[in-house]
């Protein structure tokens, strides 16, 4: 749904959108291509669904683009992006000439796009050779990183690196993930579209009928983690968290996810899943398509709690979903989950299955509190990650690089 900045103006005050309007008029109809490698599946091609509209609706001329890859293309940058994440990886130098090839095939589509651009972003790991594929840019490069890669393997980091010092400037989700760069390096933490099928408000009759389609128990609080099957996501950990707080309190489960078109991984993650549910009919694992945004919502909204144990997490927009909805959060102690997840305010970090069933049991036990905690964690969402927030500071990136920033490293 295409929409003008203006309709957000209720929910974050007028103030917030003048300030838009004076840095899209400020930045003058610039060109600005963002480049990723799905167009949907994940937060990356959610948040440039809407980033990209509210762009043009604050005149800058800003275009999608999405590389297209093979399956092997696909399965080295899986493993280079869980290498980046810290996990063990071989990867060949026959898997890094796949790399160099797939990006030497979109850059011969895209070049003369690339090269006009007044400010190209390319998100992760998938195309960021590009650059060196565009050698007649005229414009700014920025590189984007969403993922945790505060611990890399070395080895994939050293090699991607090559690609990333090229660029003019990266930016990161958090401080630690920043990584020394010959560039000015910026954190900008990632936000939700509170308009988006996904956010917006549902009413009662279709928060029934999506329980009532899925066999939910109006009688038994119920659990709710949202995300692509992934082993960073750790749904099999949610399953035994799930079985030990059964023992004490009579729960149900929704493990509900899709798959990402640049995730090779997914289809063997679910298996393993299901097998971990088995038969228990308490357990709900969902495969939904790329489009079930009010699905998601509904499940967001009908939860008790919602979960989100990643070991791993760049940023976790499925956590930020649930606060923006007055739920609490039981988050993994990771990446960008620590900046939303507050003790006692926002919900509970957690490591493991056992902690994650004793904060279960601890909110479900003290109800008042977890209701304030849910008010607590909607206004703590409308403060700092909402879409405006994140808008404003991709701009005066923008205007910072047009304008020529030193040598030094920059946080903002």
């Amino acid at each position: 749904m295409i929409r003008s900045i203006d309709a957000y103006r209720d929910i974050v005050s007028a103030p917030v959108i003048r300030q838009l309007r004076r840095l899209g008029e400020r930045l003058g109809g610039i060109r600005v291509v963002h480049v990723n490698s799905t167009a949907e599946g994940g937060g990356v091609a959610e948040i440039l669904a809407w980033m990209v509209p509210l762009m043009r609706d604050l005149g800058i001329d800003a275009q999608w683009r999405v590389i297209q890859g093979t399956p092997e293309f696909f399965s080295v940058t899986k493993a280079i992006h869980n290498g980046l994440q810290g996990y063990p990886v071989s990867i060949t130098g026959k898997d890094w000439e796949i790399y160099q090839e797939v990006n030497q095939s979109n850059a011969v589509q895209l070049r003369a796009e690339l090269e006009e651009a007044d400010i190209v972003v390319i998100h992760d790991p998938q195309p960021a050779p590009l650059l060196g594929l565009c050698r007649n840019r005229k414009g700014k490069w920025i590189w984007r990183a969403h993922i945790d890669i505060s611990r890399p393997s070395r080895p994939v980091w050293k090699t991607l690196r090559s690609h990333v010092e090229k660029y003019d400037a990266s930016i990161f989700s958090m401080n630690p993930f920043a990584q020394l760069l010959p560039h000015p390096q910026f954190v900008i933490a990632p936000s939700i579209d509170p308009l988006s099928e996904k956010n917006m408000e549902l009413d009662q009759d279709e928060l029934d009928a999506v329980r009532e389609r899925f066999g939910l128990n109006t009688r038994k609080p119920l659990l709710v983690q949202i995300s692509r099957f992934d082993r960073f996501k750790d749904p099999v950990g949610v399953i035994k968290a799930y079985h030990l707080i059964r023992t004490v309190i009579p729960v149900q489960l929704v493990l509900a996810g899709g798959e990402a078109t640049d995730d090779p991984e997914g289809k063997a993650v679910i298996g393993e899943v299901r097998e971990a549910a088995g038969n228990d009919p308490d357990i709900h694992v969902l495969l939904l398509p790329p489009d079930a945004h009010r699905t998601i919502n509904a499940l967001q909204r009908l939860a008790d709690i919602i979960i989100q144990k990643s070991t791993r997490e760049g940023f976790g927009l499925t956590v930020t979903e649930g606060l923006w909805k007055g739920k609490p959060v039981i988050g993994g102690d990771s990446g960008g989950i620590r900046l939303q997840v507050i003790g006692y305010y926002t919900g509970f970090l957690v490591n493991t299955p056992e902690g994650t069933a004793r904060r279960i049991r601890f909110l479900l036990h003290h109800r008042e509190r977890m209701s304030q905690m849910g008010v607590t964690a909607r206004e703590f969402v409308r403060e700092n990650f909402l879409l405006t927030r994140h808008l404003r500071e991709y701009l005066t990136l923008m205007l910072l690089l047009r304008s020529g920033v030193g040598e030094h490293r920059i946080f903002i």
